[in-house]
């Protein structure tokens, strides 16, 4: 199997190890990038970005990614598709074990997301991007004084559901079972004017046509046939996401939700070994969050690399 040596292996080609690799490469530190498949990522799926700063024009996850991607290798990072098996980090040089051959680099950065849960509703995967979504934050705008439907009753779905009635008309949240008297956010959530609460009601299937959704249907448990709710948005929040750990295994530490566990320089419990993004399971799943933890870890990966361990701060002059 070929060897191929690198300063610095960034495993996922996301946000985050993008911006990892731009800053590592513009250090002249050679720098790869290992994408199981530029076109699955939390990113890359979403329809449309207005919220990322900098970037005012109309354009897509796919796209926004393309141009972070393509910058990236014109600064000299090797770009490489591979689906990552496995990885040896007990000796100073960290390997990578792909089909495509080993990777061996000073040091590894693991940037490969999170893993959203399997399409559980028909017409749920065939629309998504095109008005079914799983963040509130991300979309939410594109629905100003448009009808929308929130499905689920864990605390993400309240809290989307909240953030959706600055700016829906009427905000249907979809519930098979009322919730406790004692949660103050659900209760909240009730209050709210333009929020209409469909207790005991399960979703079927998500409805539209060439242009994207243009209903749902639901069905309650008393009913005998399901209707046709008329809305533009359906926003989806059942079992979250999963950080992307499985070619890892128990190699590093983790914080008791599973995301990997590291310091205020995105290092992990292992010298040479950072990790970015939603790797991490962070609470604010967003593409400039994850980009800011690329820009954190290289900036040490280059402290690291020339053998500056120690992190000053500009006020101490001692």
């Amino acid at each position: 199997m070929d060897i191929y040596e690198f300063d610095v292996v960034i495993v996922g080609g996301g946000p985050a190890g993008c911006s990892c690799a731009l800053y590592t490469s513009r250090a002249n530190h050679k720098t790869v990038i290992l994408d199981k498949n530029p076109a699955v990522g939390a990113l890359a799926i979403t329809h449309k970005i207005a919220n990322y700063p900098g970037v005012s024009k109309d354009i897509s996850g796919e796209e926004l990614l393309k141009e972070m991607r393509d910058q990236a290798i014109f600064y000299g990072t090797t770009y490489q598709r591979a689906q990552v098996f496995n990885i040896d980090v007990d000796d100073a040089l960290k390997k990578v074990y792909t089909p495509e051959g080993t990777f061996v680099g000073k040091t590894l950065v693991l940037a490969t997301g999170a893993m959203g849960r399997p399409a559980s509703f028909q017409g749920e995967s065939d629309y998504l991007g095109r008005g079914v979504s799983y963040c509130a934050t991300c979309d939410g705008a594109f629905y100003k004084e448009r009808e929308v439907v929130v499905v689920g009753t864990n605390q993400e779905a309240i809290e989307e559901a909240q953030f959706l009635t600055k700016f829906a008309s009427t905000v249907n949240w979809i519930t098979f079972k009322n919730p406790k008297p004692e949660n103050g956010h659900a209760q909240d959530l009730l209050k709210r004017p333009n929020v209409k609460h469909w207790e005991g009601t399960r979703l079927m299937s998500v409805e539209g046509n060439e242009m994207g959704v243009t209903g749902v249907k639901l069905k309650h448990k008393d009913a005998e046939e399901p209707i046709i709710l008329d809305v533009e948005g359906v926003f989806i929040y059942q079992n979250g996401s999963k950080p992307i750990t499985d070619f890892i295994g128990n190699l590093i530490e983790y914080n008791p939700d599973g995301g990997v566990k590291v310091d205020e320089t995105m290092a992990t419990n292992l010298s040479g070994v950072w990790a970015i993004g939603d790797i991490r399971n962070t609470p604010y799943k967003q593409a400039v969050v994850a980009a800011g933890d690329g820009c954190i870890a290289a900036m040490s990966i280059d402290r690291y690399l020339n053998n500056r361990r120690s992190i000053k701060t500009d006020w101490d002059h001692s």
